[in-house]
C-alpha cells in the first residue's frame, strides 16, 4: 500500500489567557499499511489509536503547542514509543500545558520526516504561535496547516504570544507560494486550497 492520510476529529477543550473554550480539532495519520507519523495529539489518545490502528508509529509531530494540540502527547509517546516533534520556539506555550516534560525533537524548518513512502517537509509558520509549524507533503499534493491557515483565512491571533502581521507574512511567504491546488488540511474544521485562500483577503481574525 502506498502512503496515504487518515482523519478523524475530536472533541474536548483549548485553555489559555485564563479562558477554556469547548473545540474539535482533526486528527490526522499519514503512512501506509505498516507505519505512520501523529500529526499533532488532541484531547484522547484512545481516539488517535483508533485512527492509527495496528501500524507502528514513527513520530507524534507537532504543529504547535496550544493545549488542545499537545495535550496527550507524552501518554500518547507513552503507549507507542514514538518521539515528540515540536518547533523549539513553542516551549513557552508547551511548558503551560507540560512543565515538568519535554517534547524529544526539535522540529526546525526544513526538517524532513519519511514515513510509508513519502516525506513531510517542516515549514515554519510563526504567528498564530511562536514555534507554529506547517507540514508539505508535496507527492500527496497537501499541507498540513494546524492553527496556521484555515478554510476562510488565517488562524487566530488575539492570544498571548501570537502576532497578527506574522501570520499574514508566513502565510504569503511559506504557504501562497506552494501550487494553487494544494489540499490544505487543517487542525480544525473543513480542507481547503492554497488557491482558494490566496483569491481571500487575508484580513486580521
Amino acid at each position: 500500500m502506498s502512503a496515504g492520510i487518515d482523519h478523524a476529529v475530536v472533541a474536548g477543550t483549548f485553555s489559555i489567557d485564563g479562558e477554556t473554550f469547548e473545540v474539535e480539532n482533526n486528527i490526522w495519520v499519514v503512512g501506509d499499511d505498516r507505519e505512520c507519523l501523529v500529526i499533532d495529539a488532541p484531547h484522547d489518545v484512545d481516539a488517535i489509536m483508533d485512527v492509527v490502528g495496528d501500524r507502528t508509529v514513527r513520530a507524534i509531530v507537532l504543529t504547535h503547542a496550544h493545549d488542545d494540540h499537545c495535550r496527550v502527547a507524552p501518554a500518547l509517546r507513552d503507549r507507542t514509543g514514538a518521539p515528540i516533534w515540536l518547533h523549539p520556539r513553542d516551549h513557552p506555550l508547551w511548558e503551560l500545558t507540560h512543565p515538568d516534560d519535554r517534547w524529544d525533537e526539535d522540529l526546525l524548518d526544513g526538517t524532513e520526516l519519511a514515513v510509508g513512502g513519502t516525506t513531510l517537509r517542516a515549514l515554519h509558520t510563526p504567528g498564530h504561535a511562536p514555534g507554529a509549524t506547517c507540514l508539505h507533503v508535496p507527492d500527496l499534493g497537501c499541507v498540513f496547516t494546524g492553527d496556521t491557515l484555515f478554510h476562510g483565512g488565517p488562524g487566530a491571533t488575539g492570544r498571548s504570544f501570537s502576532d497578527p502581521e506574522l501570520i499574514v507574512d508566513s502565510i504569503r511567504a511559506r504557504l501562497f507560494t506552494l501550487p494553487p491546488e494544494t489540499i490544505v488540511h487543517t487542525g480544525h474544521g473543513e480542507d481547503t486550497t492554497i488557491g482558494a485562500e490566496h483569491a481571500r483577503d487575508l484580513g486580521e481574525r
